[in-house]
């Protein structure tokens, strides 16, 4: 076994797919310490530039020394702590949903959420370019699985009326993380209300960034309704750590019982519920900084003169840049590098064959000058590589 793992691992390194570790040694922000050299980064999903944040770091250091450093049980035993319960009334309140349930990660909440609502019988209707952790969530929980094309409405719709599963969800990001671009979500809630289905939305890079003061995709489309699932992620615009899934009080109810990954884990440590309380309190007051992250996806937008490589049409702070060829992507990247700026390379079977890009993201904590310059590096990079 360990001499097949070799040859993988050679094969993948052949390929041009071979994924290494940066070593951090700074806090995330706009300018990081990354094996030891300072970096001008367009790596983080710390939309708001929130991370670093000294109100969040003094509530981090506050809760910490009235709460500990760990929860010590199951959420159903003695683990959950009152700031647990707080932040999770909080974000219902944020998102102008009756109930919220916090997991300790994004890829617990969808595992757990999809395994617990549906099973055998039951019938999943997935966008082909879905996270991991929602492909995975429904492999997991047995339901019939099915893809369709990417924001393809009438493609689903016809899946959805030859479908005679008991219960129908639909599952989609809201803000897909390589392409930048925002679901057809209410067209989605139209097919829920037609074929009697249910909406389970992805939210991790819309949260903190779309809709009125931050409030996430839904605001952004002015949704509501009972038939809407909503998780979003607490570790980028958010700047910590953790996710939640917010509905109808039934439904929260029925996953404290129900969704595995959030009964038997230990929950994560109260002091980030705490910070994540204080978190929202700055999402819903920053209108200034998403102004400011709008205005530097214009800048990019307008700076780049690119006539070979393609910058995705994203309104998000994920501007992808789909170079091609494996080889060529890791070669921009590290040419950048040189540079003194962080740009990932993104490759299969993250993305599919053929289109390895450079994933942008942008942050509040930029400024124009920062962008500024990695648009004038891209211009004399496509001139010098492709």
């Amino acid at each position: 076994m360990l001499n097949a793992l070799k040859l993988e691992l050679d094969q993948r390194k052949v390929d041009g797919l071979l994924r290494q570790r940066r070593l951090l040694d700074s806090p995330q922000a706009e300018y990081i310490v990354a094996n030891d050299k300072k970096y001008l980064s367009f790596c983080s999903n710390d939309y708001l530039g929130l991370a670093n944040h000294p109100k969040l770091i003094a509530a981090m250091q506050a809760a910490a020394g009235d709460s500990g450093v760990g929860s010590g049980a199951s959420n159903l035993i003695t683990g959950h702590h009152r700031y647990h319960d707080e932040l999770e009334k909080k974000l219902a309140k944020f998102v102008e949903l009756p109930a919220a349930l916090v997991f300790s990660t994004g890829y617990m909440a969808n595992i757990g959420v999809l395994g617990a609502l549906v099973g055998r019988g039951d019938a999943i209707f997935a966008d082909r370019l879905n996270h991991a952790c929602l492909n995975d969530g429904g492999y997991y929980s047995l339901a019939e699985f099915n893809r369709f094309a990417h924001n393809d409405v009438t493609a689903l719709e016809k899946l959805l009326k030859a479908s005679t599963a008991k219960h129908k969800l639909i599952t989609a990001d809201a803000v897909f993380s390589m392409d930048g671009d925002i679901a057809p979500i209410p067209e989605y809630l139209a097919l829920c209300e037609r074929y009697d289905a249910y909406l389970y939305i992805d939210d991790a890079h819309g949260f903190g960034v779309l809709g009125a003061h931050g409030k996430g995709s839904l605001s952004h489309f002015n949704l509501a309704s009972p038939r809407i699932i909503y998780m979003a992620t607490l570790g980028k615009a958010a700047g910590v750590a953790g996710a939640f899934v917010a509905g109808e009080q039934v439904v929260i109810d029925y996953l404290i019982q129900k969704a595995n990954s959030y009964v038997y884990s230990t929950p994560a440590p109260p002091a980030l519920s705490a910070t994540l309380a204080e978190s929202v309190n700055l999402i819903e007051s920053g209108d200034d900084l998403r102004a400011h992250l709008q205005h530097l996806i214009a800048t990019l937008k307008q700076n780049l003169h690119l006539k070979k490589w393609q910058c995705l049409p994203s309104a998000t702070a994920v501007q992808p840049l789909v170079i091609g060829n494996n080889h060529t992507a890791l070669a921009l990247s590290e040419y950048l590098q040189k540079q003194g700026i962080l740009v990932p390379a993104i490759r299969p079977p993250t993305v599919p064959v053929n289109t390895a890009r450079l994933r942008i993201s942008l942050s509040a904590a930029h400024s124009e000058n920062d962008v500024l310059k990695l648009a004038a590096m891209l211009n004399q990079a496509e001139s010098e590589l492709a």
